[in-house]
């Protein structure tokens, strides 16, 4: 009976704590969403044919092959940047360049 006993208290213990664990991850998966959001929400999202032409050329001289998937735009303090959606030799990448065609480095 003892067994029984310490069998129940163990599996209520696992079952309390696969629960504990779960809520965890969805907390941090909650996050990492209102982040990405947010940060979203900071660019809005322009015609790739309406990007200045030194963003074109530089996608063009700088990334040979790549094509633009899609654009964002970000204006503050007085700075204009792009964030670009790139497909380089079959891979889709995130780039981020200024209005005059100058590459940043990736915004966190």
């Amino acid at each position: 009976m003892k067994r029984l006993g310490i069998t129940l208290v163990a599996a209520a213990g696992m079952f309390l704590f696969s629960q504990n664990v779960q809520a965890q991850v969805e907390e941090i998966e909650e996050m990492e969403s209102t982040e990405e959001i947010s940060q979203e929400q900071e660019y809005k999202e322009v015609d790739v044919l309406a990007l200045p032409q030194a963003v074109k050329d530089a996608v063009m001289t700088d990334m040979t092959g790549a094509t633009t998937e899609k654009a964002w735009v970000k204006e503050e303090e007085g700075t204009t940047t792009y964030k670009l959606s790139l497909v380089v030799e079959g891979e889709k990448k995130e780039a981020f360049i200024d209005e005059e065609g100058n590459w940043i480095e990736e915004e966190k």
